[in-house]
């Protein structure tokens, strides 16, 4: 065999090595790549909140909206009243209050971001887009395996959803509620959609509501009790930047 055929070899063996190698060294890149997936995945998971209904033993909340005004909530329960804020929109504008009782039955703190109200039983399939989400003013934490709260209020008539979210309050109707939240570090976002079913025994508002039982604010709209909220948890992850 000629030099020129045994360099011919030599170069083949050479580049065959070389495409092994390359091989070799991809495979381990990719299965290192889907280990530290997995692990981030493993992280994330012990980080990620889920938000349910409380229930009905977990203890009544007591909450401020952040002028005078105070409702309490029971234990799987909700609360709707149309009444007077603190008079920042003006003496005779009533306040449309919304508040519910929250349980974190995931394996992180829940920070709550934003909602989105609708004025009936809400039922579509995909949640609402995101630039339609009220800001929660003030952060709201739920610790791990603990009862918090959702508030939010409609203190500016020209809102689009002060009518609707007034309606539906004073004729104790259904409401629903999309609640944007995440994990403290900011790194999971999730909706989740309530309906508030009103109570309408009053006996049972009673029981079930201290707040229903309370007495109807100065011009004339009812305080509104709502039992146990329908909960239709949708682990939809919507991207946002934190």
């Amino acid at each position: 065999m000629s030099a020129s055929a045994w360099s011919t070899i030599a170069n083949l063996a050479t580049a065959l090595g070389t495409l092994i190698l390359a091989v070799a060294t991809f495979s381990a890149v990719r299965s290192s790549n889907l280990m530290a997936k997995i692990a981030q995945e493993q992280f994330l998971v012990q980080l990620r909140p889920v938000l349910t209904t409380s229930r009905r033993e977990d203890p009544t909340l007591k909450v401020n909206f952040g002028d005078t005004k105070w409702v309490r909530i029971p234990g799987g329960g909700a609360v709707g009243e149309v009444g007077p804020g603190d008079g920042s929109m003006g003496p005779e504008t009533p306040v449309v209050y919304l508040a519910l009782a929250l349980r974190n039955a995931g394996n992180g703190i829940a920070v709550l971001h934003g909602w989105r109200f609708f004025p009936d039983w809400h039922r579509d399939q995909e949640h609402a887009p995101l630039e339609e989400f009220e800001r929660q003013n003030r952060d709201l934490y739920i610790p791990v395996g603990d009862v918090g709260f959702w508030q939010g209020a409609f203190r500016d008539t020209e809102h689009a959803g002060y009518d609707e979210a007034r309606k539906v309050i004073e004729a104790r109707e259904p409401w629903t509620v999309e609640l944007l939240y995440g994990d403290h570090e900011g790194g999971q976002r999730v909706v989740s959609r309530f309906t508030m079913l009103p109570v309408r025994d009053p006996s049972a508002s009673s029981s079930a509501s201290p707040s229903a039982s309370s007495s109807a604010s100065p011009s004339g709209a009812g305080l509104a009790g709502y039992g146990q909220p329908s909960l239709e948890h949708r682990p939809s992850r919507p991207e946002m930047t934190p």
